[in-house]
Parts: C-alpha cells; structure tokens; sequence
C-alpha cells in the first residue's frame, strides 16, 4: 500500500468517521489530554493498533540530541492533536518534524477547537537523509 493509499483509507476510517463522533460528544473546551484519550478509545474501536505519548529520539551526527512525544500512532500514521482556535504553520512544522525522525510518511494534524479541521501531511522516505 503506497503512502496515499494508507493516508485516504486511515482518513475515511479516522477522520470520515470514529474522530467526527469524538466532536459530537466533546464539548468544544475539552482540554487536550480529554481529547487525546476520546480519540485513542476511537481509534482502538476501529481496529487501529494505537501507541499514545511516544518518546521519539532526536538524532544529529548519530548522536541524540533531545526527544518528541508524538500524541497518537495509528498503525502507520502519526497523528498530532491540537485545541485550538486554529491550525497554524508551526503545528504544520511540528508534524512535519516528527515524521522526518521516524519511519512514518504520513502525519494528521486534528484540531478539536471550535471548527473541527485537520490537515494531512506527507513526506516520504526517500526524501529522508
């Protein structure tokens, strides 16, 4: 499965369904820890293997340099939880960073605020040093 196909069918089965129903429930100023965990449990029901709070190594010259804690992996997909008022280039940075030192090509920025949004972002690993 080529790194799109995986992206439009976690999308349809993420997005399209079980996290639309986490926005139903929620209240709007649920904090972020609430949302991540009503997201893990959806996710778990769909059948994804989830991971939460992974400690990711930050490496330069092969030597680590500090760490990230991704929010969710889903099978192969990173999945970064915002509450915010809306999605900014920097949390786009921040995904983007976080699939670069792992073996993953596809992130999913959600945003739980007032207007429900999430953006999909791709980096393949070939383009990876």
């Amino acid at each position: 499965m080529t790194a799109t196909e995986l992206t439009e069918s976690t999308e349809r089965g993420v997005w399209g369904g079980k996290s639309i129903s986490v926005f139903s429930v929620l209240p709007v100023a649920e904090s972020y820890k609430k949302q991540i965990q009503f997201s893990i449990i959806e996710l778990k029901r769909a059948g994804f293997n989830v991971l939460q709070q992974q400690n990711i190594k930050v490496y330069y010259e092969n030597q680590v340099v500090g760490n990230y804690f991704v929010d969710i992996i889903a099978d192969q997909i990173i999945l970064e939880i915002k509450s915010a008022e809306g999605l900014k280039e920097e949390n786009k940075a921040q995904l983007i960073n976080y699939i670069k030192t792992t073996d993953k090509e596809v992130g999913l920025l959600l945003n739980f605020g007032r207007t429900p949004e999430f953006k999909r972002v791709i980096f393949t690993n070939d383009r990876k040093e």
